[in-house]
C-alpha cells in the first residue's frame, strides 16, 4: 500500500469484548465507518512500534490509550471486561476503506492505569500456541463442569439458582442472599457465581463456601469482584464440583463422563514394600471391603 496518496492512510482499531461488545477507534480526525462499525476519532488510542516475528515467538506490541467515559471507562478496565479482548488493527485509506491491510490480530493482556491514560499489552494469536497442552493422569476429574468434556446440562432444573443479594461485607467477599431452602449447605461451593444485574453484571467469580444462616444464604468468594455489588443485585449461583468421582456419580450422575483416573495407585502404594503380616496376593487393590468408597 503505497503511491502518491499514501499521506491518507490511518490506523483502525476494533476491540471486541467476551461479553461481546464491540469498539471501533482510530487515529484519523473523523469518524469512520469500517466493518460495519463507527470507528471513533480523537480517542487518544495509539500503538507503539508493532514487531512480528516468526516461529512460535509472541508478538510485541502496546496500545496505549486516554479513558473515556464513553469510550473505555476506568471502571470497566479495573472490573476486568476488557482482559482478553480481540483487538485487531488496520492500516487504511480513509478515502477508500476498501484499501486496508491487517497488521495486526490477538488480544489484550496484561492493562494497567497511570492517571486518566492506560496502557494494554497486545499478545499475538500464536500466544495461545506457548500455552501447555494435553491432559495429566490424576484420581480427580480433568473436565471443567459443563463443558465439552464433561458433557453436563447446567441449564436442567434443579441446579441453578438465581437470588438477590441482601447485603455485601468483608471487603466484597462476603455475600448474603436470601434464602434458597431447596438447596443443602455447601451445594454451591466450588461453583461459580455469575451477576446478572447492578454495576458488576457480567463479571463472575469463584465460590470458596455455601452456608445456610437464620436469615438466609452466605456465600463466600475466593476473591472480590472488581466492580462492587449492591443490595438488590440479582446473581446466579452454580453447583460446585469438587471433581471426585463419587460427587460426578451422586450429585450430577454423570460418571459415564468422568475424566479422572480414580483406580489410579497413590504415590505411597507405588512407593512401598512388601512387609510380613500383609496380604500380598498380588490382586485389585479395589475389590477389597471399603476398596471403592471412592466410586
Amino acid at each position: 500500500m503505497s503511491g502518491p496518496d499514501s499521506t491518507s492512510f490511518c490506523r483502525i482499531w476494533q476491540i471486541t469484548r467476551r461479553d461481546g461488545l464491540r469498539l471501533g477507534f482510530t487515529d484519523h480526525d473523523c469518524d469512520l465507518e469500517f466493518n460495519a462499525l463507527i470507528c471513533r476519532a480523537g480517542s487518544g488510542l495509539t500503538a507503539s512500534a508493532l514487531v512480528q516475528v516468526a516461529g512460535l515467538a509472541v508478538d510485541n506490541a502496546e496500545a496505549l490509550g486516554a479513558l473515556s467515559d464513553t469510550a473505555i471507562r476506568a471502571g470497566d478496565l479495573t472490573a476486568g471486561r476488557f482482559d482478553g479482548a480481540e483487538i485487531m488493527l488496520w492500516l487504511a485509506d480513509w478515502q477508500d476503506l476498501s484499501r486496508n491491510r491487517l497488521l495486526f490480530h490477538g488480544t489484550l493482556g496484561e492493562i494497567s492505569q497511570h492517571g486518566l491514560a492506560f496502557r494494554a499489552e497486545l499478545r499475538g494469536l500464536s500466544e495461545a500456541l506457548s500455552q501447555p497442552q494435553g491432559h495429566a493422569y490424576s484420581r480427580g476429574c480433568s473436565a471443567v463442569l459443563g463443558d465439552a468434556r464433561c458433557r453436563f446440562d447446567l441449564r436442567q432444573p434443579g441446579y441453578l439458582q438465581e437470588l438477590p443479594v441482601l447485603a455485601v461485607s468483608g471487603a466484597g467477599r462476603l455475600l448474603h442472599l436470601a434464602p434458597a431452602e431447596s438447596f443443602e449447605p455447601g451445594w454451591f461451593a466450588e461453583g461459580r457465581l455469575e451477576v446478572l444485574s447492578g454495576a458488576a453484571a457480567g463479571l463472575d467469580a469463584m465460590i470458596r463456601s455455601d452456608r445456610l444462616l437464620a436469615e438466609g444464604r452466605e456465600i463466600g468468594l475466593w476473591q472480590s469482584l472488581r466492580a462492587g455489588l449492591l443490595p438488590g443485585d440479582q446473581v446466579r449461583l452454580g453447583p460446585g464440583c469438587d471433581r471426585r468421582a463419587v460427587t460426578c456419580r451422586q450429585k450430577f450422575s454423570n460418571l459415564k463422563n468422568f475424566r479422572g483416573f480414580p483406580h489410579l495407585p497413590s504415590e505411597d502404594w507405588l512407593t512401598s514394600w512388601p512387609r510380613q503380616g500383609q496380604e500380598n496376593t498380588g490382586g485389585s487393590l479395589f475389590l477389597t471391603p471399603g476398596a471403592g468408597a471412592g466410586l
